[in-house]
């Protein structure tokens, strides 16, 4: 079965170059959607999708009108919906035109049908279980290094992710979200609160985007997975699960950053009103940073300023709490 889901160089070759995983990656996103009715499809959409450009001074936010991801935002991820359903990353369920790339014998690398990005990817476990990324995160590094034109994203169980109960990332464009730049920007401008700083290392802390978030910068693999495992475990469990959280992280002339958002819910409040004022959004990784994705169009007419800053100040951690986390997690890094 897994045989039949691998494919070949040769076949990539007739894509684009097949140097490296990112290239590869690449082009198999082209050749699924050469080759996959539902991919070509939905990709053909995201051409014409609609976005539109929020502006909260020192950073922005982009709303992108996309019908086909009522899919993820109105998933239902509770524990009887789950078990209810067949596993949709599973191997002897993926649709017979999908195929992948092998990573280390550990995953494969799908293309996403139901795009956010101009390229899309969803990386599975081969082997099904939970969303926890504790002991995974350096495959997120490792997966960063190899496909560099990409950022990686990871949505905890509570925190966007459709199928908590098979193991995955997603990838997508590195600098199509608005907050890759804004931290540049941060950091270039020496105005980020600063945590921690070494030779090979950076934490810096921010607060003032509407939602709340620590970025870890460093050229050392062991010590950002030393210090990451150190902000994770101080965050809460929730109901048997992992600490609600969101992660991006890219990898950029030597150096991994990856960007943490701690949660505080799974949806806003506007997910559960009824009639006009119900808005129909799910916030993972994309739309913390900085793509509020809105599969209905009423949505995406409707939505203002204030309805984005309730959505963003509702699900992330707050002031308080961020800064209690903050201060336990650099008390335990000082140990």
């Amino acid at each position: 079965m897994l045989k039949e889901r691998i494919i070949t160089l040769r076949e990539l070759s007739n894509f684009g170059s097949v140097s490296g995983l990112n290239d590869q990656a690449v082009a198999l996103v082209r050749q699924q959607q050469k080759t996959w009715e539902v991919a070509q499809k939905n990709y053909a959409m995201l051409l014409n999708a609609q976005t539109k450009t929020f502006k909260f001074g020192h950073f922005e936010i982009k709303v992108q009108h996309n019908p086909e991801r009522i899919r993820s935002s109105a998933a239902k991820t509770d524990a009887k919906s789950i078990a209810g359903r067949a596993c949709f990353l599973c191997l002897e369920n993926l649709p017979p035109e999908q195929k992948g790339i092998m990573f280390r014998n550990k995953y494969l690398i799908l293309t996403n049908p139901y795009p956010i990005f101009p390229f899309h990817l969803t990386i599975s476990m081969l082997k099904h279980t939970p969303q926890r990324i504790g002991i995974f995160f350096p495959d997120m590094l490792d997966l960063s290094r190899e496909l560099a034109g990409f950022s990686l994203l990871y949505n905890g169980p509570q925190s966007g992710a459709s199928a908590p109960d098979h193991f995955h990332f997603q990838a997508g464009n590195k600098g199509f979200l608005p907050v890759e730049t804004e931290v540049k920007i941060l950091e270039n401008r020496n105005e980020a609160n600063v945590l921690f700083q070494n030779e090979k290392t950076t934490i810096i802390a921010a607060e003032n985007y509407l939602r709340r978030f620590i970025v870890l910068s460093s050229s050392d693999e062991s010590e950002i997975v030393r210090f990451f495992q150190c902000f994770y475990s101080i965050l809460p469990a929730r109901r048997g699960n992992e600490p609600m959280l969101n992660i991006l992280c890219n990898y950029e002339r030597g150096r991994w950053r990856v960007i943490v958002f701690p949660r505080e819910r799974t949806r806003s409040s506007h997910f559960y009103q009824t009639g006009d004022k119900q808005v129909i959004v799910g916030p993972a990784t994309v739309e913390l940073g900085g793509v509020l994705v809105l599969p209905r169009y009423k949505d995406f007419l409707s939505v203002d300023c204030q309805i984005i800053s309730e959505i963003y100040e509702e699900v992330t951690l707050s002031s308080s709490l961020f800064e209690q986390w903050l201060d336990i997690s650099m008390d335990s890094i000082g140990k």
